[in-house]
């Protein structure tokens, strides 16, 4: 299970549990499981996705940052 949490420089967007986010590298699209190795990437525009037990969510972004350690993936983004 992953720790997630979603920050824009408005708001906490989400701060909870995940199985799995999907997100718009600046190298490609790249998904996120339990026990990913630490990355630290930076984000382009595309759309965010996360979910839990089969339901998902998602939001367009123009950018930002995704920080992976230890099951805790914590995103910064910006919204348009």
């Amino acid at each position: 299970m992953l720790k997630l949490k979603i920050v824009s420089p408005e708001k906490i967007l989400y701060d909870g549990e995940a199985d799995i986010v999907k997100v718009p590298g600046v190298m490609g699209e790249f998904e996120i499981l339990n026990n990913h190795a630490p990355i630290v990437s930076a984000l382009q525009k595309g759309n965010v996705e996360y979910g839990l037990n089969g339901e998902r969510s998602n939001f367009a972004i123009v950018g930002g940052f995704v920080e992976v350690l230890k099951n805790n993936v914590s995103l910064c983004v910006e919204r348009e």
